[in-house]
């Protein structure tokens, strides 16, 4: 089968379109999938640039997010049928074969049914960002009805996502967004409040909009200098939440706030075998799946490339400019 191989660390020339081996149905549970669409996520070119999550595990297949057409099933398989539009997060860490390909052999235990109404390119650019923002605003931020959320860069990927869930919470939200057109965009996605953060940062702003209080939650997903700043506008008793490592600095002024400050890594249950965590993420995605087919969660494709074109869509989004999500179609 024809797949998009990293051969090395490095930039995206490394990423090569070669023919390897196709998997096989190896255990009762599995399913085969032939893959229509694979999502690209930060993480991919953070893989790339540095490696792997395994030793000795080059050369490998990247790419989390998958969606596809079961085409065979093991066995036992109960949850699955030839036929069937599924989509997953699954494999790409080095140990497991990614998406980044025509077919793969995943566990039944975590795929789930796509929604009905979504394309498999659609589909495909959704797992990750959901489970991610899902953990950051209601496991780890307990977001409520009637609060204040904060999330950065709400035109990104994961941005984009939480915005919706947060409002389908009852939350109310500001985003930081760079351009005008980047304002409009996260309007349309239920964002109340929007800041241009380039204009004059985002802290008198959040300040201004939350008369002095400060967020009940910020949702950090850029990394040490905004998680840095964020901590003097989160509410006393708040929480901030982010997914990067925010470096080394000060937590006196966190302290004083009695904040709460969590991290949201949703690939750890992978990395992990945390076969439990695992199952929760499923959840969510059979739950945002209901939504989605309900009209009250969407995505936003800003680009979408053949398989062969991966390195081509890795620079793209390493240049920083994409809104929403950009997708590999095999």
């Amino acid at each position: 089968m024809k797949a998009i191989v990293m051969t090395a660390i490095g930039d995206p020339d490394v990423l090569k379109f070669q023919d390897i081996d196709e998997p096989e149905i190896s255990t009762a549970t599995q399913i085969k999938v032939r893959l229509k669409a694979a999502g690209v996520n930060p993480v991919d070119t953070k893989i790339r640039r540095n490696g792997v999550f395994y030793e000795n595990a080059l050369p490998a297949v990247l790419g989390c997010d998958g969606a596809g057409e079961v085409i065979e099933t093991g066995s036992t398989v109960s949850q699955f049928k030839p036929g069937d539009k599924v989509w997953f997060c699954n494999g790409g860490l080095g140990r497991e074969q990614g998406n980044y390909a025509e077919y793969t052999v995943i566990d039944q235990r975590w795929a789930g049914l796509m929604p009905k109404t979504l394309s498999f390119v659609e589909a495909a650019a959704l797992p990750l960002v959901l489970i991610t923002a899902w953990g950051a605003l209601f496991d780890r931020g307990g977001l409520q009805s009637g609060q204040t959320v904060l999330v950065h860069a709400g035109a990104g990927g994961v941005g984009h996502v939480a915005i919706q869930l947060a409002k389908l919470k009852g939350a109310r939200v500001i985003t930081t967004v760079s351009s005008e057109q980047k304002a409009e965009f996260v309007k349309t996605m239920g964002a109340d409040d929007v800041i241009l953060y380039k204009q004059d940062g985002f802290a008198n702003a959040v300040n201004h909009l939350t008369d002095g209080k400060g967020a009940d939650l910020i949702f950090d997903t850029v990394g040490s200098s905004v998680f840095k700043e964020s901590i003097a506008v989160t509410s006393h008793f708040g929480r901030l939440v982010t997914l990067l490592d925010p470096g080394e600095l000060s937590l006196a002024e966190a302290r004083m706030r009695n904040l709460l400050i969590g991290f949201e890594l949703m690939l750890t249950p992978m990395l992990r075998d945390l076969p439990e965590a695992r199952d929760k993420h499923v959840e969510i995605l059979k739950q945002c799946a209901s939504w989605v087919d309900n009209g009250l969660l969407k995505t936003h494709i800003s680009k979408q490339f053949s398989l062969a074109d991966a390195a081509e869509a890795h620079k793209l989004l390493e240049a920083g400019h994409t809104t929403g999500k950009i997708v590999l179609s095999a």
